[in-house]
């Protein structure tokens, strides 16, 4: 009897990943990542979200679209402004992190592993949730961007910079 397939979805949290590969210094390739997770022996990858903040609905259209033709569900959000008292600025920010866990959870017959690219410690209570109904975790972040609480909770972590080779966008 064949061995079944692992079910694969990935989940990327776009403002936080674009913050860690800056800091990285290196961008990864959307259509990378998806060949490198799938690639995998007995992978079968179900479906792949990305989450991103926008200035306006016109914002990062191409690169939307973009994500859209490789299979990706892209979930956008406004990006509200916020003064911070402390620095004295303003500030932009999108959070989207209920969308992510929404659609983990709504999804959640439908894989028994989980990519999700963020190092955002809000997230680690539905990891746990996750893995209570014995889904696979690994979290894709960097180091000093990754939030020791999500670290913890999960069953994998991947340093961005370890597999830089196999995701890094080139342009050839």
């Amino acid at each position: 009897m064949p061995y079944p397939l692992s079910r694969l979805s990935i989940f990327v949290d776009g403002n936080n990943m674009f913050y860690a590969q800056q800091k990285n210094g290196w961008f990864f390739d959307p259509k990378r990542v998806l060949e490198y997770f799938a690639s995998e022996k007995g992978i079968e990858l179900v479906n792949a979200f990305w989450y991103t903040g926008l200035k306006d609905p016109q914002d990062q259209r191409g690169f939307r679209d973009a994500l859209i033709s490789l299979g990706y569900t892209v979930r956008t959000k406004i990006l509200k402004e916020y003064y911070d008292d402390s620095s004295g600025r303003y500030s932009q920010k999108a959070n989207l992190d209920i969308e992510i866990v929404v659609d983990m959870f709504n999804t959640v017959e439908l894989y028994d592993r989980v990519v999700l690219f963020s190092g955002d410690g809000d997230f680690e209570r539905a990891i746990e949730l996750l893995r209570c109904k014995n889904t696979h975790i690994t979290v894709v972040s960097t180091e000093g961007m990754i939030a020791r609480e999500l670290r913890n909770a999960t069953d994998r972590y991947i340093d961005l910079n370890g597999i830089r080779g196999f995701i890094e966008k080139v342009d050839y």
